[in-house]
């Protein structure tokens, strides 16, 4: 007779075997079969405990999505964006979350805009401490920038493949993000141009004005 705990067991070693072929391969990829046979069970058992591949697709992302934004999940504790940072320096450990991350974010399931939504509240959340400690330059939509600035921390992930080949190293191995480091914040402290010729015909072809300086703000 199988005992609760022998059912834990195996939900677990399911879930974590589909988040492996998810990632490697993709959901419409991915068979049943497939994940029953790196989980070491039958594929009844898959459905006993999931239903369908599409529910265990639900429970793999509400899962993963835990891990990096749930205060008491047992793996990082640490807030989101400390948790991610944790992670990506632990890729033997965290590496099946990270590749499903890049995976599940380019999808539209609810956790994926969960997940987003909670990286692009907390860039925002450091930017407003910034700005009030006078610490950025005047931005012409701060909502815009902050949006920008999560999908550039997000691209490491996302795009991990690509990067890998275009470096011919993990981007997000320990030497691609030490190499990414200097890089990032050169962009964002001094930008890419020399001069702002660029900068300003585009104000001008749009029509924009000039962003005020907090100082600016503070005097009108």
């Amino acid at each position: 007779m199988r005992s609760a705990s022998d059912d834990l067991t195996a939900r677990a070693r399911i879930r974590d075997a589909a988040i492996i072929a998810f990632a490697r391969d993709g959901f419409d990829a991915t068979s049943m079969r497939t994940i029953a046979a790196d989980a070491g069970v039958s594929a009844a058992l898959i459905v006993h405990h999931f239903g369908d591949k599409a529910a265990l697709r639900t429970a793999c992302d509400d899962y993963v999505v835990s891990v990096f934004t749930d205060e008491q999940h047992e793996l990082i504790a640490a807030p989101t964006a400390d948790r991610i940072r944790a992670a990506l320096h632990d890729l033997d450990r965290y590496g099946p979350y990270i590749d499903y991350l890049g995976r599940m974010l380019t999808g539209d399931s609810p956790a994926a805009a969960h997940l987003f939504d909670t990286l692009l509240t907390a860039t925002g959340a450091v930017f407003d401490e910034q700005r009030s400690a006078g610490l950025l330059e005047p931005m012409s939509d701060p909502q815009m920038t902050t949006l920008l600035v999560t999908i550039l921390g997000l691209g490491h992930v996302v795009l991990r493949a690509q990067i890998a080949r275009a470096l011919g190293e993990d981007g997000l191995g320990s030497a691609g993000l030490l190499r990414a480091t200097l890089p990032t914040m050169e962009l964002l402290t001094h930008g890419v141009y020399a001069t702002d010729v660029f900068l300003e015909g585009t104000r001008q072809a749009m029509g924009a004005a000039e962003p005020a300086s907090p100082g600016d703000e503070e005097k009108s």
